[in-house]
């Protein structure tokens, strides 16, 4: 590299150099067009007791977002990934697909908060 008659390096030589992987992204599958199958057949972690002595709203919200975090996870691996494609009609679908009871509405709605925070 050439420097200027002031010591500075030319413009063309400043510029910041990019991959080119980053000007040209490779082509991706897109999971929006088709729906990726869940790896069936679904098998729930190990259950272990809970803590005893607790509220017994705490235990309930515990299995709540145990629940929610269980159905984020599988409407992800199936191509749901903002939370306004996430209708409740959608989560009850993949409930029972994984084999979870049915979710309340409240339920529903921490999944799509899982789904919002989690960018």
């Amino acid at each position: 590299m050439f420097e200027g008659a002031d010591g500075r390096l030319p413009d063309r030589d400043r510029r910041m150099l990019v991959p080119a992987a980053a000007l040209f992204p490779l082509p991706t599958q897109s999971t929006a067009k088709r729906p990726v199958p869940l790896d069936l057949p679904y098998e729930p972690v190990e259950k272990r007791p809970l803590p005893p002595g607790r509220p017994r709203d705490w235990y309930i919200t515990h299995n709540r977002r145990l629940k929610a975090m269980r159905l984020a996870i599988a409407l992800l691996d199936s191509g749901v990934y903002m939370p306004n494609q996430a209708r409740n009609e959608t989560i009850h679908r993949t409930a029972e697909l994984i084999g979870v009871h049915p979710p309340s509405d409240t339920t529903c709605h921490m999944v799509r908060a899982l789904m919002r925070y989690a960018r």
